[in-house]
Formats: structure tokens, C-alpha cells, sequence
């Protein structure tokens, strides 16, 4: 999956939306065009690796226990 280049200011605001526990994917969608599989790219490409573990575990457990979440 080939991520188009991203201005650092944007960059950020997508992984500080990602790692929000309030903000949805469809939400990241709406305002940057990225798709979860894309957001999931990036924050691997740009997080240490366990944080990105770390990260993905807690979006899962969310996501078991609601029925909407991320």
C-alpha cells in the first residue's frame, strides 16, 4: 500500500487521531481520505514497534467490547 507524502503537521494529527480513543477511523476518512488499512500503515510506519503493538491490542479489545469503535 503506497501512502502518498503527508506534511509532518498532518502527519501528526492523523497518529494523534488514531491513538484518540473518541476519534473513528470513519472520522479519519472523512477528513484525510486515508481508509483503516492506510491509518494502520502509517501509524506502523511511524511508531516505535511496540507502541504500534500496544496500539493496535487496545483498538481490538475496543472493538470487542463495542459494538462500534474505531
Amino acid at each position: 500500500m503506497k501512502i502518498q507524502l503527508l506534511d509532518p503537521a498532518t502527519l501528526g494529527e492523523i497518529i494523534e487521531m488514531a491513538l484518540s480513543d473518541q476519534v473513528s477511523f470513519d472520522h479519519i476518512r472523512a477528513l484525510h481520505g486515508l481508509d483503516a488499512d492506510a491509518v494502520k500503515a502509517l501509524m506502523r510506519q511511524n511508531l516505535k514497534s511496540g507502541s504500534y503493538r500496544a496500539w493496535r491490542r487496545r483498538v481490538r479489545a475496543f472493538a470487542d467490547r463495542r459494538e462500534v469503535y474505531k
